[in-house]
């Protein structure tokens, strides 16, 4: 069972999920940033590729603007580990591998390909501001071009 989808300005839910570096990660020690939060579903495939490399291309951007980017699939740590080396991403992956934070977000869905009906992740990203609130969500995100959205939104 999904959530609904949370909205703007609400606080975001705090979680901890294990990072392609072996620490682990909680979205709480990062007050007093700004956090994208960017759901994808798997590494390595060719839409998640061009939005991580979005990212990485627009990386000292979002450093001037004392962001934090943290990329959240169901993949494990292992995959991330190779999906981050392979483009250089300069970013943190987290491993969601239950999806508990995917549906915390309300991004585990049902979709739809080939007629067959699944549950994946659907492609959101959540802005979140130095107090903690969803500042922006970008939902149904088309991966080209996104991270450069993104900045902008922060940039206002």
């Amino acid at each position: 069972m999904t959530k609904s989808m949370l909205s703007e300005q609400a606080v975001a839910p705090d979680f901890t999920l294990p990072a392609d570096d072996g620490r682990d990660v909680t979205l709480s020690s990062l007050r007093g940033k700004w956090v994208v939060l960017y759901f994808y579903p798997k590494d390595d495939t060719s839409g998640c590729t061009t939005q991580a490399c979005g990212f990485r291309d627009a990386f000292p951007r979002f450093g001037d603007l004392d962001a934090v980017i943290l990329g959240v699939s169901p993949d494990g740590v292992e995959s991330h580990e190779k999906f981050k080396a392979k483009y250089d991403l300069p970013f943190t992956l987290l491993a969601d591998t239950e999806h508990a934070v995917a549906e915390l977000y309300g991004v585990w869905k049902e979709k739809s390909m080939y007629g067959r009906k699944y549950m994946g992740i659907e492609r959101t990203t959540f802005l979140i501001d130095p107090d903690g609130r969803i500042a922006r969500i970008f939902a149904k995100v088309k991966p080209a071009g996104h991270a450069e959205a993104v900045a902008e939104a922060i940039g206002a």
